[in-house]
């Protein structure tokens, strides 16, 4: 149970992904294992680099005056713990501690994030280069094989991206989250930051059940996907002693 704890805490993300079958419901039901959760304890955070360290084992310059870096060491232990690939796990660690500072009533946590990027592309696969960018597509939105159809500039859409992200949510919601002055849906600092940003939207406080359901269902309108992030999520806070 207590591992269970961090789950609601961690890093969240993004609207209307479609990358799975849809499933539309005006009000998401909160799933029985998600709501006999007790999320007191689940707002967990990265640690913080230390500010002397050498920036260089860091990631790239900070988007806002606001963003901490998450420690090296940390990032290093916990990707070998969990399997989630360290430039990835940067990228959510980033976002998470970063949304401490900007939104804090959201109590966002990185295991959500992480949880959403296993189960959207792996977190980008064998495509995650060094410099966070992964280009992955998604599968035709075309209405055919469970998914919606969403078309744009008159052809059929794709999710893209280590977090896939239709281009409607992106050109709403993407946003630069390393610093470069570009706002790219294949890299994944820029992706996990939006993703953030959309999760906590509502207001919410992602430590309780109601508020994190509802803010991952709003990535994905399916409660199998809103599960499947959970699970995701619960399996790395169990891997790093949470």
């Amino acid at each position: 149970m207590t591992r269970l704890l961090s789950v609601l805490g961690v890093v969240a993300a993004v609207g209307a992904l479609v990358v799975t079958a849809v499933v539309a419901s005006a009000v998401p039901s909160t799933p029985r294992d998600v709501r006999d959760l007790l999320p007191a304890a689940a707002s967990v955070q990265p640690p913080v680099a230390d500010p002397g360290a050498d920036p260089a084992s860091s990631s790239s310059t900070a988007a806002s005056t606001t963003s901490r870096e998450p420690d090296p060491a940390w990032v290093a232990s916990t990707a070998t713990a969990t399997g989630v690939p360290a430039r990835a796990l940067r990228a959510y660690a980033t976002a998470t501690l970063r949304a401490g500072t900007e939104m804090p009533g959201c109590r966002l946590g990185w295991t959500t994030l992480a949880g959403i990027g296993h189960v959207e592309s792996g977190h980008g696969g064998a495509d995650l280069a060094a410099d966070g960018r992964a280009s992955v597509d998604g599968p035709v939105l075309d209405g055919t094989s469970g998914y919606a159809a969403i078309s744009e500039a008159g052809t059929w859409d794709r999710a893209r991206g280590p977090l896939q992200f239709i281009a409607s949510t992106w050109r709403q919601w993407g946003s630069d989250g390393d610093g470069d002055g570009v706002a790219d849906v294949d890299d994944v600092d820029d992706a996990a930051w939006t993703a953030a940003r959309y999760l906590c939207a509502s207001g919410a406080d992602l430590t309780t059940p109601t508020g994190w359901t509802a803010a991952v269902h709003s990535y994905n309108h399916s409660d199998v996907y809103v599960r499947s992030v959970l699970a995701a999520a619960d399996a790395y806070a169990s891997r790093t002693g949470g």
